[in-house]
């Protein structure tokens, strides 16, 4: 667990975290070992490691809301929630004075073979998150390569991969933070299903602009 402004960011693996102040926010849960009631869940893209309907279940309550990307509105229909709020590259959304404003993300040159396409193609409009709780601002990347739309954010914390694959290597992360700016970078996506914790001590030792906080796993 790491305190920032009073806000309690823990890290559950691969793209899974809470912030909580005042309130539980979750995103992207996936294979979760502890309960948790979240009051807010945010969810990035339509994949299954980020859109786990059996995490959904554990976590979710009839006073939940969901802050999903649009692809993934369907597919939670059938859960038992209080709202469930769509949302594209670009809008924003207020619960309970937390901010959440929809990130583009997306890949650049990380290719499925198979397809031929990108692993996170643009136009599917799969986002991150740019959280803002009283005046402090936590940027979740999503899934995706550095892209344009990162310039200049300035988070105070920016939640970003760094295993390679299908997002960020730990390089590319690095490369990140000089365009992204932002105070305090925590790794993530990685020891699930790509990348190791290794990945994650490359990008902090190569870091050299801010602060890296490695969280352990919850």
């Amino acid at each position: 667990m790491f305190e920032f402004h009073g806000i309690k960011i823990r890290w559950y693996g691969h793209d899974t975290f809470t912030l909580e102040k005042e309130i539980t926010i979750c995103i992207d849960p996936y294979k979760l070992s502890k309960t948790i009631k979240a009051d807010l869940v945010l969810i990035s893209h339509n994949h299954f490691d980020h859109l786990s309907l059996e995490d959904l279940k554990k976590i979710s309550t009839k006073n939940t809301i969901i802050i999903a990307a649009n692809e993934c509105i369907s597919q939670i229909s059938n859960i038992s929630l209080k709202e469930k709020i769509g949302i594209a590259p670009g809008e924003e959304k207020t619960i309970s004075n937390v901010k959440v404003k929809a990130i583009p993300a997306y890949n650049i040159d990380k290719i499925n073979p198979d397809t031929k396409k990108p692993f996170h193609p643009k136009e599917d409009k799969k986002i991150g998150f740019f959280i803002t709780i009283q005046g402090t601002s936590i940027y979740h990347t999503g899934d995706s390569d550095l892209i344009p739309e990162m310039t200049d954010l300035k988070p105070d914390v920016l939640l970003v991969p760094v295993s390679g694959t299908y997002v960020m290597t730990a390089k590319e992360a690095a490369n990140g933070i000089e365009k992204i700016k932002p105070k305090i970078a925590i790794p993530m996506h990685y020891g699930t299903i790509v990348g190791s914790e290794n990945d994650a001590k490359e990008f902090r030792d190569i870091t050299k602009s801010c602060i890296v906080q490695i969280l352990t796993k919850e």
